[in-house]
């Protein structure tokens, strides 16, 4: 993380039959056997996950842990003092994703449903059409279209929802107050807060999958190394030695 009063955006591992996810203070796992479990900071409930069954994906918030099930309904767990928790009435959800104070999802018809804090305008989403992928950053919130042109609503301070020219793109991530997509092509587009210099990845080649964290972007490559830039007080950007790093997709 970066400082110990500022957002920590999650982070995410995939294995053949795990799904984990971090949140600022704890660590969600989602298992083959499609129960969930969690460890650390349980301030608000956020790791009361004993009780869940048949999940699909895990999303991790700051201080709240969400659940996608396989019969397209969501859970949630955890603060709610923003509404954050409050998806109980969902349904058709393909894809569930956490910001700081808020939770998206993707329904199957393309459309796109999102409660929590929304002083910033982060969840309204309820005019996106023809979606295939959500991303939610600590303020904003990015959806990609089937035609890979990208949206984004939001806190726009430093420029993090200015994905309006962005084409061809077929993933997308969201960190702290940065936007990244990917070319299908293997490039990388950035726009946000590159302070710490997580938009400089103009030069990236042969990216087949992207992550953000709060002030980092990360990228895997085709042939299974791994490039990152941005804050790097803990070395967190130092993956150049990484090799034979792969998606469960791959």
């Amino acid at each position: 993380f970066r400082d110990s009063d500022r957002y920590i955006r999650i982070c995410r591992i995939r294995t053949a039959d795990t799904t984990i996810e971090v949140g600022s203070f704890h660590v969600v796992a989602l298992k083959a056997d499609g129960t969930v479990a969690a460890k650390g900071n349980s301030e608000y409930g956020q790791c009361g996950v004993s009780a869940w069954r048949d999940v699909k994906s895990v999303a991790a918030g700051n201080w709240h842990t969400v659940a996608l099930k396989h019969d397209g309904t969501v859970a949630a767990v955890g603060r709610s003092d923003e509404g954050q928790c409050k998806v109980n009435g969902w349904l058709n959800i393909v894809a569930v994703t956490a910001g700081g104070w808020h939770t998206v999802g993707l329904r199957s018809d393309g459309t796109v449903v999102a409660t929590g804090k929304n002083s910033d305008g982060r969840c309204n989403v309820g005019s996106w059409k023809n979606v295939v992928a959500v991303a939610a950053g600590a303020w904003h919130t990015v959806g990609l279209k089937a035609d890979g042109t990208v949206v984004a609503v939001g806190k726009n301070d430093h420029g993090q929802c200015n994905v309006s020219g962005w084409t061809d793109i077929v993933a997308i991530a969201a960190g702290a107050g940065h936007s990244l997509g990917l070319r299908s092509d293997g490039t990388v587009v950035a726009v946000g807060d590159t302070s710490d210099g997580q938009c400089k990845v103009s030069g990236w080649t042969d990216i087949v999958a992207i992550a953000a964290a709060s002030y980092n972007s990360v990228g895997l490559k085709s042939d299974g190394t791994v490039v990152a830039v941005g804050y790097n007080k803990y070395s967190q950007c130092d993956l150049s030695a990484w090799r034979s790093v792969r998606t469960p997709e791959m």
